[in-house]
């Protein structure tokens, strides 16, 4: 049996969160800031006939603890948009997972700085849930139904980005519906020649 050996300096060294802004993006001034909705289904799979009934999200406590929200953070200027909302979601939550295409921009000002900012947010279709990750020590993390999410998320600019998802999740569900509807009636068109 063949057995991988890892050393404490690369798990060390994997479980730290970057930190400072000397590589951080801004445009026109405003830091441009990247994250992810995690989300799964209860039972493992969509089939159900209410996304929002079956869906969970996960949320973080914000850095202050004062309530809650989905893990976000600046993106660097050594990474795409999308690897940045990755990393800010496994430092911040510990999960990883798909991240699919993005549910819009938004810009907000900053509570701590006063500023603008421009936030981007992406569905991350949670495939791992670590049991370390960088900022374990300093947030918690829970799972949450999507109504649940919406009352807790203290930013207005995120609970909108999840009703983006829903609605999106919801069209995925009801287009494999039709597909599913289309081709039964075919079958049943070929089996009635």
């Amino acid at each position: 049996m063949a057995t991988a050996l890892v050393s404490q300096e690369n798990v060390v060294a994997s479980l730290v969160s970057r930190t400072g802004r000397h590589l951080q993006r801004y445009d026109k001034g405003r830091r441009q800031v990247v994250g992810c909705i995690p989300y799964r289904y209860k039972n493992g799979s969509s089939n159900t006939s209410e996304v929002e009934d079956e869906l969970e999200v996960l949320v973080i406590s914000s850095q202050k603890g004062k309530g809650m929200l989905f893990p976000k953070g600046g993106w660097e200027l050594d990474e795409t948009i999308k690897q940045a909302a990755s990393r800010e979601t496994y430092e911040e939550a510990g999960v990883k997972g798909n991240v699919e295409h993005q549910l819009g921009h938004w810009t907000f000002q900053s509570r701590t700085h006063g500023t603008d900012y421009d936030g981007y947010l992406f569905p991350l279709h949670v495939k791992e849930v670590l049991d370390f990750w960088p900022e374990k020590n300093n947030r918690q993390r829970k799972w949450t139904s999507v109504e649940e999410a919406r009352e807790c998320c203290q930013r207005g600019w995120m609970k909108e980005a999840l009703d983006v998802l829903v609605d999106r999740l919801a069209g995925r569900q009801q287009l494999g519906e039709e597909e599913m509807g289309s081709c039964s009636l075919s079958y049943q068109a070929k089996s009635n020649l």
